[in-house]
């Protein structure tokens, strides 16, 4: 798998819907075995709660595919949970929605947009990532270059890595293999070809996706 887009990190959002307590835990995994393991631990941390419901995406292309409704009214939770993690395009994560329930019945319009709104909600304050097989290039700025070298970063839409600070600064970027021409043609008009850079291979890389 070298191209893919799953969650930015390991997270948990709670939100509070009708009184219900609505628990997202999202989890990156690269197994299914992974993924039950951590419904299970999910589980036996709230063993109070009425449901914990659950959706995993894994592989290449998302071909494996697993939810569950525990508990409540068929495909009112499981499918549309995953459903959101489709919608998104993501890949290797769990996400298990705990409920606690408030005493006021959603139905199952409601539990629907419940389950899909609370992992919506996490993904959203948890953000996702591409994670991408890049190239790399070192480039070495004076300290001068570097002042503006945020501001041709963000024309580029790109970010530096491993950057360290000597009697010059040597940072890194990591470019589409098919893009890194052009890009070393714009960084050296954009510092008049007074620019040294080498090419140090290629890496996977977590790229922010909005």
């Amino acid at each position: 798998m070298k191209n893919y887009k799953t969650i930015a990190k390991d997270g948990i959002v709670e939100e509070d819907i009708k009184k219900s307590r609505f628990i997202c835990h999202l989890k990156r995994i690269e197994t299914e075995e992974e993924g039950r393991d951590y419904i299970s631990q999910i589980k036996k941390e709230h063993y109070k709660a009425n449901h914990s419901c659950s959706a995993m995406i894994i592989g290449e292309d998302g071909l494996l595919k697993r939810s569950s409704d525990d508990g409540e009214p068929s495909g009112t939770a499981g499918v549309p949970m995953l459903t959101v993690l489709e919608k998104k395009g993501l890949t290797n994560v769990v996400a298990v929605v705990t409920r606690y329930f408030g005493g006021i019945k959603l139905g199952a319009g409601g539990l629907i947009r419940a389950y899909a709104g609370s992992v919506a909600n996490a993904l959203t304050e948890i953000g996702i990532v591409e994670v991408k097989e890049l190239d790399g290039l070192q480039i070495q700025l004076s300290y001068s270059q570097y002042q503006t070298f945020t501001n041709f970063l963000e024309m580029e839409q790109l970010q530096e890595f491993d950057t360290e600070f000597g009697a010059d600064i040597i940072t890194h970027v990591y470019v589409d293999k098919e893009n890194m021409d052009a890009f070393i043609a714009h960084l050296t008009e954009f510092y008049a070809g007074k620019v040294a850079y080498q090419p140090v291979g290629s890496q996977v890389i977590e790229v922010p996706f909005d």
